[in-house]
């Protein structure tokens, strides 16, 4: 792993752990408690975000394997499948989990992101959109690709998948993860382009938000008309 790599890594690191100093420090500035969670994710994971392009810059400027890149069509076309690969990637996963292993259905993950979503509704920018692009940088360019270059595509996708699921803390769906990052390091590799498991990561989070935050009333108000209904049939 080149220097690159480890400084990126370094300042991911540090913007996990950040938390550390940015609560008190947005206690000293009198922000509601309730808030404090939410906000300090908005500034921290922005602020890595930039330092992180901005470390990758001399990257992106001359990419290496240029010519292994897909072209144009073959990009827009993966990323088109590669969204709903990661969506029935997640229901095989979970069906798996409540089928076999009891795995109660619901995240608690996700539970959390989106209490702390209704409080500080601009972290929807950073779960749809800012999140997704650094944890591609992180677990599929860095982590998964180092990998590659030593091992095999399993071996690789398997050990950067897990990491993965285990940053996310919600060990009773380590496999949706794990099955996740998998898909997203098989369209990582048959494009040779970040951009594509960036869109198919960005548009599931982006749904998510919208089913549990954005139309969270609307959905709620359907669920009860639909009970209602299967009582009403079932008199």
């Amino acid at each position: 792993m080149n220097k690159r790599y480890g400084w990126i890594l370094i300042t991911y690191i540090a913007t996990l752990l950040s938390g550390v100093i940015g609560g008190p420090l947005l206690i000293a500035l009198d922000v509601p408690r309730d808030k404090i969670p939410g906000l300090w994710n908005v500034i921290s994971f922005s602020i890595g975000l930039i330092i992180i392009l901005w470390i990758l810059l001399p990257e992106f400027r001359n990419p290496a394997h240029r010519e292994e890149r897909a072209n144009f069509s073959r990009t827009l076309g993966w990323s088109i499948i590669g969204i709903p690969l990661v969506f029935i990637a997640q229901i095989i996963a979970a069906t798996i989990e409540m089928q076999y292993l009891g795995v109660e259905p619901g995240s608690k993950n996700t539970k959390m992101i989106v209490e702390l979503t209704l409080s500080v509704p601009l972290l929807i920018l950073v779960v749809s959109v800012i999140g997704p692009i650094l944890e591609e940088i992180i677990f599929r360019k860095i982590i998964f690709g180092t990998l590659y270059k030593r091992t095999n595509f399993v071996i690789a996708a398997l050990i950067s998948s897990v990491i993965f699921a285990i940053v996310h803390r919600d060990f009773s769906h380590i496999l949706v993860y794990t099955a996740i990052g998998f898909t997203l390091s098989f369209l990582y590799v048959k494009t040779k382009r970040l951009i594509v498991p960036i869109i198919a990561h960005v548009a599931v989070n982006s749904t998510v938000m919208l089913v549990q935050v954005v139309f969270r009333d609307e959905i709620q108000e359907l669920e009860k008309q639909l009970k209602s209904i299967e009582l009403i049939i079932g008199g």
